[in-house]
This record gives C-alpha cells, structure tokens and sequence, in this order.
C-alpha cells in the first residue's frame, strides 16, 4: 500500500516561498529561509559550505549562471521533513538535469540543501563557471 506523503505545515509554506523566489529569478531574501548554521552540498565539492551566508551566496549565484531553469517532479519524504526537486537547466550550450535535496527542521527553516548534477558535462560546465564566480569568496573556505 502507498501514500503520498506531505512536507510538514511550516517546511510546505518554506517550499512555497522558495518556489516564489526561484519563479522570480530573485533570492535577495533567500537567507530569511536559512537556518543560521544551514549547510550546502555541492555536487563538484567534496567538503560541504556551512553557514546561511555561504549558502545564500552560492544559491544566489547559481540561479545567475543557470538559463532555462525549471522544476518538474516533486518528492516528499515520510517525515515530511525533506523534499526532492528535480529540475533542468542549461549552462552555456550544456544542458544539465539534476535534483536540490532540501532538508528542514521543525520550524521550517532549510537546514541542508545537497545539489546532484548530470551528465558529468553539464556538471562539468556549472563547476566551471561557479568556480570563475565565485573563487574570490570561496577561497578561505577549503572545499
């Protein structure tokens, strides 16, 4: 027997309110989502960035650098705790699809937001640009 699962109440109205960012191509207010100590995965880095500001900075970024950016599938988890975004993009002639994991805790905040990419070309094309972007900020942070 399946059921759907649902994201709890205040993960749904901060899923909501990224949605509303992404469609506006605006993430000015992203870091109001964060949790203050929220942690990135990168789908090129081995280490994972922590920290809201770190994390804003490089979601900011990569909605810059992605053309064409749509989610298509959405995936709630049992604990209504996380969801899977399955998204495509292009960058530059790459086009890439790939998924934002986004966990939340319980007052809605995202705690841990992991990016997984394919093909390796369009992987390899984010990486590439995110780096030229991003290098001056990235430095101190030894990813």
């Amino acid at each position: 027997m399946f059921h759907n699962p649902q994201l709890q109440p205040a993960a749904a109205a901060t899923l909501a309110q990224w949605h509303a960012l992404m469609q506006k191509n605006d993430l000015s207010a992203l870091t109001e989502l964060l949790h203050p100590q929220a942690v990135f995965r990168s789908p090129v880095a081995y280490k994972p960035y922590a920290g809201a500001p770190v994390v804003s900075l490089i979601l900011n970024t990569v909605s810059k650098v992605f053309v064409d950016f749509a989610y298509h599938r959405e995936l709630a988890s049992a604990d209504g705790f996380s969801v899977v975004l399955e998204f495509s993009a292009k960058v530059g002639e790459r086009e890439l699809k790939g998924i934002d994991m986004i966990r939340f805790d319980e007052a809605g905040k995202i705690v841990e937001f992991e990016v997984m990419i394919r093909p390796l070309s369009g992987l390899q094309a984010l990486g590439e640009e995110m780096g030229r972007r991003l290098a001056p900020y990235l430095a101190g942070t030894k990813a």
